[in-house]
């Protein structure tokens, strides 16, 4: 009878290295593959904050641009002035209106003073958009039946230019009583942003 000699060299377990080495591998794969998905969750986050926030302003530009398009001409409907606080450009445009957009409610009674503005927030010395609407009831005291309502917040500034026809250029200020301008433009510089929101707001009933 012959006898098979067993190697044992040839069923070795695995040495202390090279298990080492493997747990070595799989760590850095899974590094990576955790960077990946962390990248890529930060920029789904940032795109989502950067929708919104464009998503803010475009609705910003249509409530005004459809409450400016249905002011009549004259009558001091619309009226704009330059105001610079600190260096920083804190412009205001007023106008009249009834219920709608413009006043963000459709029922209240009677003409509202409605003005665009920015008012510092209580944290900081960021600026918060809003409206401050006012009754122009002639029974009602001054600020009596005045409310301000947030519009955007974390704001530095905003300009606000308008375009008269007559003299084809810009202009800071509004103070025509017979006429509406043809275009506004407002420009909001926006806190940890480098380049400001900007959008032209065309008056279709504007005369030709």
């Amino acid at each position: 009878m012959s006898t098979v000699r067993v190697d044992r060299n040839s069923r070795r377990a695995f040495t202390l290295l090279e298990v080492t080495l493997a747990v070595v591998i799989l760590g850095m794969m899974a590094l990576a593959i955790y960077r990946f998905v962390s990248a890529n969750l930060v920029a789904m986050q940032a795109s989502a904050a950067l929708n919104e926030n464009n998503a803010q302003y475009a609705g910003l530009a249509n409530l005004l641009a459809e409450e400016l398009q249905d002011l009549p001409p004259g009558q001091g409907t619309l009226a704009g002035e330059p105001f610079k606080f600190e260096g920083r450009s804190r412009d205001e445009m007023t106008w009249i209106c009834t219920a709608g957009p413009g006043l963000l409610t459709r029922y209240a009674v009677g003409e509202y003073s409605v003005t665009l503005r920015l008012r510092p927030m209580e944290k900081g010395n960021r600026m918060q958009l809003g409206i401050v609407r006012e009754s122009q009831d002639d029974g009602s005291s001054a600020g009596e039946n005045q409310s301000w309502i947030p519009l955007i917040a974390d704001l530095n500034s905003i300009e606000i230019r308008y375009f008269d026809s007559r003299l084809n250029a810009w202009v800071d200020r509004w103070t025509d009583n017979t006429t509406l301008p043809r275009l506004v433009r407002l420009t909001i510089d926006r806190a940890g942003s480098a380049v400001p929101w900007e959008a032209v707001l065309a008056l279709r009933r504007t005369p030709y």
